[in-house]
């Protein structure tokens, strides 16, 4: 006979898909400018920062949602009584803000938009980001209230 099982979380917070599409951008956007950079450095066709510009923005905006989400959870002392709950927040927190600075770097003109240091940038925010979201999916099994037999 199938057990199921019911998480706390599933019980308390309905809007937790919210969450995690949210994050999902952040996931999936900082990677694809990351791999915008390089293309750009391998062909040098401008159109290639403005891609990475704008992958970098999208991803962003709903990443500071999620980081937003993520700091309230804190603020009600969700996330605060398990100390492994932190890491998501704090990864995403240090993605976001690679994030940013690589935002203002990729607002230069021109080669000064990507060159080494832009390149470095998105690769930081591309593995905190993965990181970030390979931690909250991880967790969110952990919360486990009991089982129905």
């Amino acid at each position: 006979m199938p057990s199921a099982t019911i998480t706390a979380r599933t019980a308390r917070s309905p809007l937790r898909p919210l969450h995690s599409l949210l994050l999902s951008f952040p996931v999936a956007l900082f990677p694809c400018a990351f791999l915008t950079d390089v293309t750009y450095l391998k062909t040098s066709q401008i159109q290639w920062t403005n891609f990475s510009a704008w992958l970098i923005v999208g991803a962003l905006i709903p990443g500071g949602l999620a980081l937003l989400w993520d700091l309230l959870a804190l603020w009600r002392g969700r996330a605060a009584r398990r100390p492994r709950r932190l890491a998501s927040p704090l990864l995403l927190a240090a993605a976001w803000i690679a994030g940013l600075l690589n935002a203002f770097q990729h607002s230069h003109d021109g080669w000064a938009s990507v060159g080494m240091p832009g390149l470095v940038l998105s690769a930081v925010s591309a593995a905190l980001a993965l990181a970030a979201g390979w931690t909250a999916w991880s967790r969110s099994g952990d919360t486990a209230v009991g089982a129905v037999r």
